[in-house]
């Protein structure tokens, strides 16, 4: 793998009472996680411009950390995330997902449950946002929008140029109130950022001229733009929301595809190793069910003390290893890894373990990585 970040940084992973700590686990370092929040805020010319994804963390501890950085709005994909946000009291919660079916009465139940709590989902289509009219109606609740417009990834949204005729048919809806537009590009990863801008405006340019005709009719808008990718771009741009998300930890994916973004790995799994099946591969405990596998096994998980090792094979609870001849690895030996995609992986782990001071000091709970908390 093309490894970018320095992995020769004093050990600064390394957990001195690791014989406590049983694998494979999830470790944070809460100073570090300090630190690139601290980075994200620096980045953009106003705080209130800051709107990060809780996808990657799931936890209240680090939406804690980002309240007391001064962050008051927040995205977010399912019903437990936004739920742990409101457990929070985030002040502004957008769910980007348009809800249907069980999901529409639960977002009302989130807003009648939480009111120190603003929420708001995406929208496009009106006929889902005439059934989620006519739920709110009923709950008595009152609930904000965003048209989801799609820029070129292909999944959800619609096409910026018929975004306008959905903006008006809305204004007959009586509990549902269209504020805004969401734009997520997240199929530009060019590692040139310069192509990436690129590429980044060609997408935007007709969601600028939608504003501009959305303006025309004297509707002032709120634009909720990009992810980690096109953070640095948006946060150019005036007014425009940015919601990053993978930043609090990051990984070697991003490190690997976005190098002008500074922010610190500081999020690892820990592994051991468990078996030598022959004279040059090792097998740790390092599974499907430990770290996200939906890349090629090259570019899953990165060692930072052991970065010469080559996967062979892998399976639900096992990573062999090709570590070659005469290498000095035991059962028992400990790995740090970096992982090539930190949310998914997060995911996959009730409870992060902090690490302070190189040692273990506590846990935070992925308490949204569940489809349900409370509602």
């Amino acid at each position: 793998m093309n490894w970018k970040i320095n992995t020769n940084m004093a050990d600064w992973y390394h957990i001195s009472d690791i014989d406590e700590l049983d694998t494979p686990a999830l470790v944070v370092y809460p100073d570090r996680v300090k630190q690139n929040i601290a980075t994200l805020v620096g980045a953009i010319d106003g705080i209130d411009r800051l709107r990060p994804h809780v996808k990657t963390h799931k936890n209240k501890e680090v939406t804690q950390l980002c309240l007391e950085a001064g962050i008051r709005k927040f995205k977010c994909a399912t019903i437990a995330e936004a739920e742990m946000l409101a457990l929070c009291k985030a002040p502004d919660v957008l769910l980007a997902y348009q809800p249907v079916g069980p999901k529409i009465k639960r977002l009302a139940e989130l807003i009648m449950q939480y009111p120190d709590t603003a929420f708001s989902c995406l929208i496009d289509s009106y006929e889902t946002a005439s059934v989620i009219d006519q739920i709110a109606l009923a709950a008595q609740v009152q609930l904000n929008v965003y048209i989801d417009l799609n820029v070129g990834m292909n999944r959800s949204g619609i096409a910026p140029q018929k975004a306008f005729v959905l903006y008006e048919r809305c204004e007959l809806l009586q509990a549902v109130k269209v504020v805004g537009l969401h734009v997520y590009d997240g199929h530009i990863h060019d590692e040139d950022i310069n192509v990436r801008k690129q590429k980044c405006d060609e997408t935007f340019r007709p969601v600028e001229e939608l504003i501009a005709e959305l303006r025309q009719s004297g509707i002032e808008p709120i634009v909720v733009a990009g992810g980690s990718p096109t953070f640095p771009i948006h946060a150019q741009r005036e007014g425009v929301e940015c919601s990053p998300g993978t930043f609090v930890y990051w990984d070697s994916g991003y490190a690997n595809e976005m190098p002008e973004q500074q922010f610190l790995p500081a999020a690892l799994v820990v592994a051991r190793i468990v078996s030598l099946p022959d004279d040059t591969k090792i097998c740790v405990d390092l599974g499907h069910k430990s770290i996200a596998s939906e890349n090629v096994p090259d570019k899953r998980v990165t060692f930072l003390n052991a970065p010469q090792l080559k996967p062979v094979s892998h399976s639900e609870e096992h990573l062999v290893l090709e570590a070659g001849a005469n290498h000095q690895y035991k059962a028992g030996d400990v790995l740090y890894g970096v992982p090539r995609h930190i949310c998914p992986t997060v995911a996959l782990y009730e409870r992060a373990i902090t690490i302070q001071n190189s040692k273990i000091s506590g846990e935070w709970r992925t308490i949204a990585r569940d489809r349900k908390i409370n509602i």
